[in-house]
């Protein structure tokens, strides 16, 4: 039996509930079995390029089949072509979209497939 990815329970400006954890994210990574914080200094992520491909690659380890990614409130944050490129290129299913839509498109996969994703939370 596959390992379900966290339910997302609430997206507001510049926070994420989701299940299992008791303090809200900023920004957030979820995987099969799991999430935490999405700290863009490790990557040195900005909104512009945006996300990048070592960004992504921490939920396809943790099995992720299709990742979706939430581009912020207002969609500002890019994601570099690369990016998209390494997950086709891992076999990867990937949804792109402003973050209400991702959480609600994350929140559907998750159910019959392991879903991974990367949700910023303001702008």
């Amino acid at each position: 039996m596959m390992e379900r990815s966290p339910r997302i329970e609430d997206l507001d400006w510049g926070r994420l509930a989701v299940e299992g954890r008791e303090a809200p994210y900023k920004d957030a990574k979820l995987w099969p079995g799991g999430s935490r914080e999405w700290d863009w200094n490790e990557t040195g992520t900005r909104h512009v390029p945006g996300v990048q491909p070592a960004d992504v690659e921490e939920v396809v380890e943790h099995g992720a089949e299709v990742v979706v990614l939430g581009r912020g409130i207002l969609g500002a944050l890019r994601v570099k072509d690369e990016t998209l490129e390494a997950l086709e290129r891992a076999g990867v299913e990937v949804h792109v979209a402003k973050t209400e839509e991702a959480v609600r498109r994350y929140n559907e996969l998750r159910e019959a497939r392991p879903t991974g994703g990367l949700f910023h939370t303001t702008c």
